[in-house]
């Protein structure tokens, strides 16, 4: 018996969003019985959406635990019986800033066939919104959440930035953005360049690309909404 693949399930960023999503990913979940997904609730939700009529009594769904990681006992189990096993994140491409990577990683150490689906992807959404340079980035993810830390890194990151001509890449948790903001305002250089990329993918989202002289003159108000940051000196 051959055995099962890995199949990397794209979702939408913004609520409801299916026509970001390719036909192939329609494909696929129309046929998948096994997943594993760092939500179960939005997984199925998700699925409910692209296949108003699909059985969701018959897909099984694995979930991520945020203090053990993954069970992989299960996935383990459906690969060997050659069964296909699809990846979903709670937004946008699985394995990116995201807890998949783990399961990946596991298909590639065991010879696994692993299919990434193309989708939508916050992070290269917002460089190609920015005007930065998009040959040389580089996305940083979270910064610690120390602020005397977070501040060294951010004036280190900005001088790899304005030496490389590197574009700097970061997200955070939608209820520290507004922290994060004034942050960015009080460490980076005037001259700098940041765009902020808000509710990419939404019918209401924006990005704007400003020095940050001129972001200081404006008042913004990014409490608990979903963004992403880039800078280049």
């Amino acid at each position: 018996m051959n055995k099962g693949q890995l199949i990397l399930i794209p979702v939408p960023i913004a609520e409801d969003n299916w026509h970001s999503l390719p036909t192939e990913v329609f494909e696929h979940t129309e046929k998948l019985k096994f997943y594993y997904a760092e939500n179960a609730r939005t997984a199925r939700r998700i699925l409910r959406g692209m296949h108003p009529t699909l059985k969701l009594e018959d897909v099984q769904i694995e979930q991520y635990d945020k203090h053990k990681g993954w069970d992989m006992t299960q996935l383990k189990s459906w690969i060997r019986q050659g069964f296909d096993v699809g990846v979903m994140s709670e937004s946008g491409c699985p394995a990116i800033a995201d807890p998949g990577a783990d399961l990946v990683r596991w298909a590639q150490e065991n010879e696994t066939i692993t299919i990434p689906l193309s989708g939508p992807n916050s992070i290269l959404l917002g460089l190609m919104g920015s005007g930065f340079n998009g040959q040389c980035f580089c996305f940083r993810g979270y910064l610690p959440i120390n602020t005397p830390e977070r501040t060294k890194e951010l004036k280190r990151l900005e001088q790899i930035s304005s030496k490389e001509n590197q574009t700097q890449i970061f997200i955070e948790t939608p209820y520290r953005n507004q922290t994060f903001f004034e942050i960015l305002l009080k460490t980076l250089q005037p001259k700098t360049r940041l765009s902020i990329a808000i509710g990419i993918g939404s019918k209401n989202g924006w990005q704007k690309t400003k020095t940050i002289s001129d972001w200081k003159k404006e008042s913004l108000n990014l409490n608990k909404t979903p963004a992403v940051f880039l800078f280049l000196a």
